[in-house]
């Protein structure tokens, strides 16, 4: 079994992560105290028991309420350098963030207010904590793909830093395809293309074949059932394509973290990676859930290693970031043999 310490210290990259699923209940609590919010609890204990969902469903109806209490740039800098200083304690060296100006502008945050914040952090991050940082956009797939291409639009003056645009939130009766001509103009514009393939949804293999046949992406979220179509793990070995999952927030919204296949597509040679997801939520940060992850599926030092090295070869970073970061890792390990 590999140790906690190990995988504590082990460098690594962090590629699922919603920077509104790291609103910590301290952090909410003093927001909505400064911009006078009411938001049904006054002590951290009360907001640590609302943080209770078993499904997706209730997870999201928890979820979207608490970002009430960001309202300024200096709110969003605030939960974005809260995370950072967390990420440093886990030792990720790069990071590449979502966030979801939907579910700010559908309650009167202005766009430039929110990313301003956000990106703030990005410029600070490298300094402050020696992790490198990027933005993901993402387009929350219960709402239409006018609005998605509405943000695209506000987006515009920001697109240099921007790295990737994404797609999440619920997936039910909302397939990649809804959006394939906003993420045709991504593509074109040249952003990287991520979605989210959640696990155990219906048409899960149908959504996974379209976003790499259809929409060619060139990462996918969460994304397990693919071990239920040797084709398509083919194709994504083929490709390269990497996986960025998340096995603590996996138990959280069914019953299972995926550990099984995780190994499995781990065994195959495809480039899957470990991720927090919604770290506050799940009570998770990233050091963790690859803790959990080994203990579960007891995971030899190599595995976890490998998928420390998968984070960095899917990342969206400069050739010669990606071979000082791996160079890292092994002088990490020899150092600890």
């Amino acid at each position: 079994m590999v140790s906690r310490e190990f995988i504590q210290g082990l460098p690594k990259a962090e590629l699922h992560l919603h920077l509104e699923g790291t609103l910590e209940p301290d952090l909410k609590l003093e927001l909505a105290q400064k911009n006078n919010v009411d938001i049904g609890q006054s002590t951290i204990e009360e907001v640590k028991a609302s943080y209770q969902f078993n499904d997706l469903s209730s997870f999201l109806a928890v979820y979207y309420p608490a970002m009430n209490v960001l309202q300024d740039s200096e709110d969003f800098y605030k939960l974005a350098m809260a995370y950072l200083a967390k990420a440093k304690e886990n030792s990720v060296r790069h990071v590449e963030m979502f966030f979801d100006p939907q579910a700010h502008t559908s309650r009167g945050v202005d766009f430039a207010e929110m990313f301003n914040g956000y990106y703030r952090a990005v410029t600070e991050s490298e300094e402050r904590f020696g992790i490198s940082s990027q933005l993901i956009m993402c387009f929350l797939r219960d709402m239409s793909e006018e609005s998605a291409l509405e943000h695209y639009e506000m987006a515009r003056p920001f697109f240099d830093k921007i790295v990737g645009i994404g797609l999440d939130s619920d997936e039910r009766d909302n397939p990649p395809t809804k959006f394939q001509k906003v993420f045709e103009m991504a593509k074109k514009d040249g952003f990287k293309l991520t979605m989210h393939c959640d696990i155990d949804q219906k048409d899960s293999i149908k959504h996974i074949h379209d976003v790499l046949h259809v929409i060619g992406v060139d990462r996918i979220d969460h994304g397990t059932n693919i071990v239920e179509d040797q084709s398509l793990v083919e194709y994504v070995k083929e490709k390269g394509i990497g996986f960025t999952c998340c096995p603590v927030s996996n138990s959280f919204v069914t019953d299972d973290m995926k550990g099984k296949e995780m190994k499995e597509l781990l065994d195959q040679g495809v480039k899957i990676t470990v991720n927090s997801d919604d770290p506050a939520y799940f009570q998770s940060y990233i050091a963790n859930d690859y803790y959990e992850l080994a203990k579960k599926m007891d995971l030899s030092q190599e595995d976890i290693v490998k998928i420390a090295k998968n984070s960095f070869e899917i990342s969206w970073i400069s050739e010669e970031k990606r071979a000082a970061y791996l160079a890292e890792i092994d002088a990490y390990v020899e150092a600890h043999k």
